[in-house]
């Protein structure tokens, strides 16, 4: 007749009070993780528009300037974004400062777009001047390049406007983090953030 033996249960290195308080633990740091997700967001949008920008480099000093500046500001999200889970607490301050000199690139290069627009010689003064017989077509080339003026001011205007509000936002965002990440690591023992670091996604 044969008996049948139960294996002893395999406990783990854990007991069931630091799974506890493990998972309370993550519940209070989902603030943090949302903030780590609003940087990997903010890296991929931004490494896109640097990929997409990218053909543009060779062939102008600003194309180039713009895309490296684009490829910094990406590269300084995805870093912001391991250190936020790894509860570094400048990281907040790290993504806060990329975010307002991504709105500084962007405001520097639209001012020069707006300046160049303004003062320079409109597109349809200069088809004139290569071409002579468009004149006799076109009854005013001053009316058609004040209305391209006014279009390169309204454009640039309305991006300038728009980055304020989404870049601002963003590093108020960022800047508001900060006291989480404090308070946490400062409320958390120790071995649960070791925990918490050692498994946080790359």
């Amino acid at each position: 007749m044969s008996v049948a033996t139960l294996a002893e249960p395999v406990s783990g290195p854990l007991a069931a009070e630091h799974h506890h308080e493990l998972a309370l633990a993550n519940e209070r740091s989902k603030k943090i993780r949302k903030a780590a997700g609003v940087a990997a967001f903010n890296g991929w949008m931004t490494g896109i528009f640097a990929v997409t920008s990218a053909p543009f480099a060779p062939f102008s000093i600003v194309g180039f300037l713009i895309t490296a500046g684009l490829a910094v500001v990406a590269y300084n999200e995805f870093q912001g974004r391991k250190r936020l889970l790894q509860f570094d607490e400048s990281a907040p301050r790290f993504l806060g400062w990329n975010q307002v000199g991504f709105l500084s690139m962007i405001i520097v290069y639209c001012l020069w777009m707006i300046f160049t627009g303004l003062t320079g010689e409109g597109p349809f003064a200069a088809e004139v001047a290569a071409k002579p017989e468009l004149a006799q077509v076109l009854d005013s080339v001053e009316g058609f390049d004040y209305i391209y003026k006014m279009i390169v001011l309204a454009l640039y205007g309305t991006v300038i406007v728009l980055s304020v509000i989404f870049q601002g936002w963003n590093a108020y965002y960022y800047f508001g983090r900060r006291q989480h990440v404090e308070d946490y690591v400062r409320e958390t023992p120790a071995w649960v953030l070791d925990v918490q670091r050692a498994t946080a996604p790359n």
